[in-house]
């Protein structure tokens, strides 16, 4: 006979095991139904909210959210410091109100508790994620939503849309750093000993423009922009801040001298571009202020006016393009710039010295209403401007062999690179392809015809002369302010340093992740 005891046990055992192994079932589309959106967007240090997926649920009965499970990879266990899960009465984006549930991960498989919380109706929640303090910026990190379970073990069936691996940065600039509303205008160049030197707009009361109280401050780094020394502010008018600010920087670093130098547009009062009347006094128009360093950055001369030697009197204003500057293969230095001329037309031009900035010289306008420039030698005495049009729906391009005296516009000019009416960045970098030392140029804008969104990195192999869509690198498809600037860094990677929303971000970027 079957001893009972052992008949009772075996059967409890075995309920036990089908317990243990139970796996959770689909529950019926009917019921509830969710979607999970991967927002393409890095994630950065100093930020406590990194916004990485959006769940939309949708729910015809009441259930109950037990846990949602992730998948994450290596770099994401050694970098995340926190996981945090949002719920949102909205499902615009990257917005995140009351926190749910947050976990420490310990491994690959990690799970957001939620102890079978209720959910009816249509909900929205939001994956972010908090990073160490010294996360390595060049790793990658894989964070996917694996499963959203349920009570009565089973889980909600999902469509998942978007790219699970991300890229990390540093958010150099945040805002309230050094109590400031916000900071605008990225320039960023790299010097002979290989530092960083990243400048911008300490815009302290708000994010406008000027006239404001508005200082530029610097960063610097000398271990390729993964950490970066305090900040310095390195242009201050003085007395009264709040009307003598000084702003849109542009940086440049003079090889043969081993200078770095900054321009920016000084007004004193109401005299930036709405508020200047022309002239040379700083009374009447907004000034073109340069500073220089000669010990990499550490110190800086004070702030002092090119203007009379550069402004046509009948000109509204006269400026630099903000971003960064260049030194010509002859030793030529040049920034880009923009007047507005006596019926308050926008041109956008060059400002150089061939004598490394003992006397500056300006060109003339390549194309009517454009406005911010930037600039690179394509080859040995020619210059191409890159231009933002106030026409809207694409960048405009010049050339020009003769320092500016006249300007040919370029077959790319109009029609090949969309641009939102948005400052953009333009460099060309010596850079090593598969062994072999090649110049490519590189540029970096909100790729969109009129939303300052979707900032994109594209290379041109033939000297900006054409545009392959195979060649470029989609960064971060959010909403922002959409000002970029970009350095070489080494043969094998670009720094970008990009505006978010009051924010300014620092990435590096491997080449071969932008040629395919």
């Amino acid at each position: 006979m079957i001893n009972k005891k052992k008949f009772q046990l075996a059967i409890i055992l075995n309920m036990l095991l089908i317990a243990c192994n139970a796996t959770y079932k689909p529950l019926d589309s009917s019921m509830a139904q969710a979607s999970v959106k991967n927002i393409k967007a890095p994630i950065f240090t100093r930020e406590t909210h990194n916004l990485v997926a959006h769940i939309h649920m949708a729910a015809a009965e009441s259930i109950q959210l037990n846990q949602i499970e992730l998948l994450l990879n290596d770099a994401a266990v050694k970098n995340f410091a926190r996981i945090d899960l949002y719920s949102t009465d909205t499902s615009a984006k990257f917005s995140a109100n009351v926190l749910v549930t947050s976990l420490v991960p310990t491994g690959k498989n990690a799970s957001l508790k939620l102890d079978g919380m209720p959910v009816t109706g249509k909900s929205n929640y939001w994956i972010s994620v908090v990073l160490k303090d010294d996360a390595g910026i060049d790793d990658k990190v894989m964070l996917k939503v694996h499963k959203i379970k349920t009570s009565g073990n089973r889980h909600i069936n999902f469509s998942e849309q978007g790219d699970v691996v991300r890229r990390l940065g540093i958010a150099l600039r945040k805002p309230m750093d050094d109590n400031s509303h916000s900071y605008r205008i990225p320039g960023l160049i790299h010097t002979n000993t290989g530092a960083l030197i990243a400048v911008y707009d300490i815009r302290y009361e708000h994010s406008g423009d000027l006239p404001a109280n508005i200082d530029v401050g610097m960063n610097k780094s000398t271990d390729g922009g993964r950490t970066w020394l305090p900040m310095q502010k390195i242009m201050d008018m003085g007395e009264p801040h709040k009307n003598n600010g000084v702003g849109d920087p542009a940086v440049l670093f003079d090889p043969a001298t081993k200078t770095l130098w900054t321009a920016a547009l000084w007004s004193k009062g109401n005299r930036s571009i709405h508020g200047s009347l022309g002239g040379i006094s700083p009374d009447s128009t907004g000034q073109f202020v340069l500073v220089s360093s000669k010990d990499d950055g550490n110190t800086w001369s004070k702030p002092y006016s090119i203007t009379p030697h550069i402004k046509d009197p009948k000109w509204k204003i006269f400026f630099n393009g903000p971003g960064n500057g260049i030194a010509m293969q002859d030793g030529t230095i040049v920034f880009a710039a923009q007047y507005w001329d006596e019926n308050k037309l926008p041109w956008s031009t060059i400002v150089y010295s061939k004598d490394h900035g003992k006397t500056w010289q300006a060109g003339v306008g390549a194309k009517s209403n454009t406005t911010e420039a930037q600039v690179i030698e394509t080859t040995p005495g020619t210059i191409m401007i890159s231009m933002r049009d106030n026409r809207g729906k694409f960048r405009s391009v010049a050339t020009t062999a003769d320092m500016g005296k006249t300007w040919k516009e370029h077959a790319t000019s109009y029609s090949v690179l969309k641009d939102p009416v948005c400052m953009a960045s333009i460099i060309k970098a010596n850079v090593n392809i598969n062994g072999t030392k090649k110049d490519i140029v590189f540029f970096s804008n909100p790729a969109h015809s009129y939303k300052r969104v979707d900032m994109t990195i594209k290379a041109s192999r033939d000297l900006a002369e054409s545009w392959n869509p195979a060649d470029q690198l989609l960064l971060d498809e959010r909403e922002q302010f959409g000002y970029s600037c970009m350095t070489p860094i080494d043969d094998k990677t670009i720094g970008i340093l990009y505006e978010g929303v009051r924010y300014i971000y620092f990435m590096r970027i491997p080449v071969d992740d932008i040629l395919k």
